[in-house]
């Protein structure tokens, strides 16, 4: 018999910047092990996953977290009161640092987390990348963080144009001049706030790993992919599992370096001679995640058995040419869900 167990999960926002909730959800309805009752927590009231059949048992609507950690952790238990959650995966970068924060005070209330601990979190972020890298040896570009745009004249003197300009959690743009650099630091700055990080172009493929650590330095799955296709935004729109055996290396010799404890998804670039770059560490599942599903390695039911504390095999293997492709759906719903939503702040 399955295990019965209720999980809340972020991230339901399944558009052309899609959140990794959908697909962490489809993989925790297709374990062998756990059958989910499934919570959708939600910061606005139109995101898809909230209206999509079969996916939410029930959906509450969250504050932000910038609204403060006190507003924020009574709404959790005022839905673990009704719902006595079990598990909550949090799957937006920037609610992790209040997750984390809460993390010991949801344990007291029975809710389990499996998430990095606030110094791998910080270590690992854009504007450290640098000395990320050379403390556990790894490539990375170089990158610079900036926080005015009167640094934006001395780019030149540090980097070969074209270089990214990157959000501190999410959103990257290449620019050719100077001029974009300017534009782009106002449009991303405006959105996620400061610093802005620069970091010089590595021309190649870009691939990324999806992977589980136990937070004793071992790996419990890893899945290359390389992007197929990619959005305006830099989002995969199609993906293709990988043979590469370099890449799991370095994942694996990163997670045991750096002790990691959750999910993450590592961003590369692939050069023409076969060196890897780091450009980026998403330290949580990444919104692709159900292609390692297809591909033989249930990430997400893992990271469940590892937070309620289980006993969890290593992958050994997965499944190399697994392809992903996305799409555009039309959700039917009725103005009453909405209404329900935005008044009640249930569904």
């Amino acid at each position: 018999m399955k295990k019965k167990i209720t999980i809340a999960v972020t991230g339901l926002n399944n558009t052309d910047n899609p959140g990794p909730g959908v697909p962490v959800i489809r993989a925790l309805r297709d374990s062998k092990i756990f059958e989910v009752r499934i919570i959708g927590l939600a910061y606005e009231n139109l995101e898809p996953g909230i209206y999509m059949k079969n996916i939410i048992d029930k959906t509450y609507q969250i504050p932000y977290p910038s609204v403060g950690i006190d507003d924020f952790i009574n709404r959790i238990k005022y839905i673990n009161g009704v719902e006595n959650l079990d598990v909550i995966i949090p799957n937006f970068d920037a609610e992790l640092y209040t997750f984390i924060k809460a993390e010991k005070e949801l344990q007291n209330l029975g809710i389990k987390l499996f998430l990095p601990t606030l110094e791998q979190l910080e270590e690992r972020h854009k504007a450290n990348l640098p000395e990320f890298g050379e403390k556990h040896n790894i490539k990375v570009p170089k990158s610079i963080a900036i926080v005015s745009v009167k640094d934006i004249p001395k780019i030149a003197n540090e980097f070969v144009y074209p270089v990214l300009v990157k959000g501190k959690f999410y959103d990257a743009d290449i620019a050719y001049t100077p001029e974009q650099v300017h534009v782009y630091f106002n449009k991303i700055s405006a959105k996620w706030g400061l610093p802005i990080i620069i970091q010089q172009f590595v021309a190649g493929t870009e691939v990324n790993v999806v992977a589980l650590g136990d937070g004793k330095g071992n790996t419990i799955g890893a899945v290359p992919m390389r992007k197929q296709y990619i959005t305006d935004k830099g989002k995969a729109w199609s993906g293709i599992t990988l043979l590469d055996n370099k890449m799991l290396e370095i994942t694996k010799d990163l997670i045991k370096s750096t002790n990691w404890r959750g999910a993450c998804e590592l961003e590369m670039i692939k050069t023409i001679d076969e060196e890897y770059f780091l450009i980026e560490i998403n330290p949580r599942i990444p919104a692709w995640v159900y292609l390692s599903v297809a591909a033989g390695q249930n990430i997400p039911e893992a990271l469940v058995k590892l937070a309620i504390g289980e006993k969890v095999e290593v992958f050994e293997s997965y499944k190399a040419g697994t392809m992903f492709i996305r799409y555009s759906y039309d959700l039917i719903g009725d103005i009453s869900q909405f209404e329900q939503l935005s008044i009640r702040g249930e569904l």
